[in-house]
């Protein structure tokens, strides 16, 4: 492996243990903010003890997230010094508001939150733990910014002297069609993140019959309204996004059904192996991508044949660029994310449907698969990322700039392995520690964690 296969490796790696920590806090936010409004205008104090249990779980995976996101940054400069100086005017506003506003925001009233019980008003209170959900989605808003620029590129100009990029038009930029999708998807999959760590959390306690059965009837219950509501739009937004691809990146749909000729009406298939695919639907892809039972969608080979020309056929080099991304990563990733979000979704219809029978605490059988299920959304989060960012190969800004353009000139693979090993190494050992603090003060349930509070307080925070 050379010097770009390495950093691309590298970024994936610290990207996917990132990811790991983010739905979780942004989503969780949310629910705990709505957890303590309900306390606020109910004055029933269960809420309020849910929302200190369920808050000292935000904070210990909140301070993970913070830990594995500063490394992504030191990446552009050092591995991919190319993209930077490409990228640095589009892309340094983004994170520069998501750093100096958003993140700063988060920052301060998680501090004010955990640390102003019982000593603000009620309302000022309430307010900080708003603010805290509202800047942490912020936050994700500006990097998707960011990220959809590489996606889908607006509001810029080419530098005549530089031949880089620069900013035309900022609101262009804001708001761009593919972040107007994307950043609700990842919204509402961190919803569902959060509410299936809930319900799991939730379930194992009523199994062993423990002596908070409304502490925990209530967590699932929330959990079970707010899951219902994040996967059902994760899968409407999901659709858009698909057809907003075909559009945009037909080259990426294409590789996401290894459909390697164009077909209309095209056929949506179940399995595929290499070029070879299996148990095709007829005509559903057509449906998923124009909404009607025809419609053209273009194949590999022929999508190869016009990026060759609208681009260009042959590198520096000579060599001959292929346009089509690493086929069956995308194909497979699009698929483990769609069958994670699909059971999901069946799982979060039957749990308020239990809950609506008023027979959830009794159905034994789905209680011991719900903490199981904690595990899905991770799964679709991941290979979701897995698919948007492999799927754009080659390119790492679309249409403008190759990956094998972007990565720094006089790292030597070398470097990249030393840290990469590294940051591996650290970062799973971040990712178990964190597991280890959830599950600790996950099983000691708010009973436990109240008779430890100053000890759980400063192990949280630390």
């Amino acid at each position: 492996m050379d010097a770009l296969d390495l950093a691309r490796l590298q970024f994936g790696v610290v990207t996917v243990y990132h990811f790991f920590f983010v739905p979780l806090t942004l989503g969780l936010s949310v629910l705990i903010a709505i957890i303590q409004t309900m306390w606020h205008v109910t004055g029933d104090e269960t809420y309020k003890r849910m929302t200190k249990f369920w808050g000292k779980l935000f904070v210990i995976n909140f301070a993970m997230g913070v830990v594995t996101g500063i490394v992504q940054e030191f990446q552009f400069g050092m591995n991919w010094s190319e993209y930077s100086r490409f990228m640095g005017d589009i892309f340094g506003a983004p994170l520069a508001i998501e750093a100096l506003l958003a993140f700063y925001l988060e920052s301060t009233f998680i501090g004010v939150w955990m640390f102003g019980w019982d000593k603000l008003p009620k309302k000022v209170h309430l307010a900080s733990v708003w603010l805290v959900a509202i800047g942490s989605n912020l936050s994700a808003l500006w990097i998707l910014i960011a990220n959809s620029f590489m996606q889908e590129p607006l509001g810029y100009a080419i530098d005549p002297k530089t031949g880089y990029v620069k900013m035309d038009d900022f609101l262009k930029v804001a708001t761009n069609p593919n972040v107007i999708l994307q950043w609700p998807h990842v919204f509402t999959s961190a919803m569902t993140t959060a509410a299936f760590f809930v319900l799991g959390i939730s379930a194992w306690h009523l199994l062993r019959k423990t002596k908070e059965r409304d502490f925990f009837l209530k967590s699932a219950r929330v959990a079970a309204i707010y899951g219902v509501v994040g996967i059902i739009f994760v899968v409407l937004v999901g659709h858009l996004q698909a057809q907003h691809m075909v559009k945009t990146q037909p080259m990426k749909m294409a590789a996401a059904e290894a459909l390697y000729e164009s077909e209309d009406p095209a056929s949506f298939s179940l399995f595929a192996f290499g070029e070879n695919s299996y148990l095709k639907i007829p005509r559903m892809l057509s449906l998923l991508a124009y909404n009607k039972l025809d419609g053209e969608v273009k194949g590999i080979n022929d999508l190869q044949k016009e990026y060759a020309h609208t681009y260009r056929p042959r590198d520096k080099r000579g060599v001959p660029i292929d346009y089509s991304p690493p086929v069956m990563t995308t194909y497979w990733s699009f698929r483990i994310m769609v069958g994670a979000g699909l059971l999901m979704l069946a799982m979060a219809l039957y749990a308020a449907y239990l809950f609506w029978k008023g027979t959830f605490a009794q159905a034994t059988t789905f209680l011991k698969w719900l903490p199981w299920a904690i595990f899905l959304p991770y799964i679709a989060n991941s290979t979701g990322w897995i698919m948007t960012e492999i799927g754009r190969q080659p390119w790492i800004v679309f249409g403008l700039l190759r990956t094998d353009q972007a990565v720094s000139p006089n790292v030597s693979a070398g470097m990249v392995a030393a840290s990469l090993i590294t940051f591996t190494l650290l970062y799973t050992v971040l990712m178990f520690a964190d597991i280890y603090l959830l599950k600790k003060y996950s099983v000691l349930g708010p009973e436990g964690l109240e008779g430890n509070a100053p000890q759980a307080t400063a192990q949280a925070a630390a």
